[in-house]
């Protein structure tokens, strides 16, 4: 079956097209585009009216995509920016009314669950106990998981958009995120989640394939070299100090990083080592596969 699938996330949007026979995807064509939805947000109007149109742009061009593709179901969600807007209802039927593609808006749970079932699917080799990081751009998705199976599923306020926008210095945002990282280390400590010393940490989402670019030195991105891509903790902090005297624009002179995320990355660069920190790991894997390809996957699950 040619099916289709939407993550209309904070900051990025991306469309799947592939078909599905027997639960295994073939990959036809991916489309991708920073329209940054959460740029504006706040918590008194939700989503600005310039972010509403360049998602409705988006949509309407992927849209097209799929007639193209003679595409015969959609899986479509939006997450973080979405859920938390008190315009987020208006929004997701202004979207249904001018493309026609009915968006379902997602908790941080569901979010968790087919993020790791997409990472899953791309994996070279399996793991039993895995700490999957989905750090997008309203929040951070850490779900931690013991022989494929989600055990827990955390959605922490950590986002890149909205560090970036919310708290702008390095040292506000620092201070922000070990605040959130100390209730969460508190919260699975109390519900007696364990993360067995075999486990590995696998960061999807925009800043840690842009991590595993930079690395290689990527002037055009290819999923399929980043994909499984395997960084330390001490690789990041260089790259890190690499970036972090640059104004944003000079960062757009290194191969890797892409236009749109120049402001973005030390938010999520931040995230990732502090997660990493909290949890006690050296190194993690790098997955171009997780919510989107779990979208495709679901089978429209909810």
């Amino acid at each position: 079956m040619r099916c289709a699938a939407i993550d209309l996330g904070t900051n990025t949007a991306r469309l799947l097209i592939g078909d599905i026979d027997s639960d295994r995807l073939t990959t036809i064509r991916i489309e991708r585009e920073i329209i940054r939805l959460g740029g504006g947000f706040s918590h008194e109007r939700g989503l600005s009216d310039s972010a509403q149109q360049r998602a409705m742009d988006c949509l309407k061009r992927f849209s097209e995509i799929m007639k193209e593709y003679g595409v015969q179901q959609i899986r479509s969600s939006a997450t973080s920016a979405v859920r938390d807007a008190l315009n987020g209802p208006a929004f997701v039927e202004k979207v249904l009314e001018v493309t026609g593609i009915m968006q379902v808006v997602i908790d941080g749970d569901l979010e968790g669950k087919l993020t790791l079932k997409g990472v899953i699917s791309g994996l070279d080799v399996r793991h039993d106990n895995m700490v999957v990081v989905d750090v997008g751009g309203g929040s951070t998705e850490i779900t931690i998981s013991g022989e494929d199976k989600t055990t827990y599923v955390a959605s922490l306020p950590l986002g890149v958009v909205r560090l970036t926008e919310g708290f702008g210095s390095v040292q506000s945002m620092c201070a922000r995120i070990s605040d959130v990282l100390r209730e969460f280390k508190s919260e699975i400590s109390a519900k007696g989640v364990i993360i067995k010393q075999d486990s590995v940490m696998i960061a999807t989402a925009g800043t840690a394939t842009t991590l595993a670019a930079i690395m290689m030195e990527m002037v055009e991105y290819d999923y399929r070299r980043v994909n499984n891509y395997l960084l330390s903790k001490t690789e990041i902090i260089a790259i890190y100090d690499r970036l972090l005297p640059l104004e944003p624009r000079e960062r757009l002179l290194i191969p890797g990083l892409e236009a749109g995320r120049e402001d973005l990355i030390i938010a999520g660069i931040l995230i990732i080592l502090n997660v990493m920190d909290c949890l006690g790991f050296s190194r993690l894997k790098v997955s171009d596969y997780g919510l989107l390809e779990g979208l495709a996957l679901s089978g429209g699950e909810s």
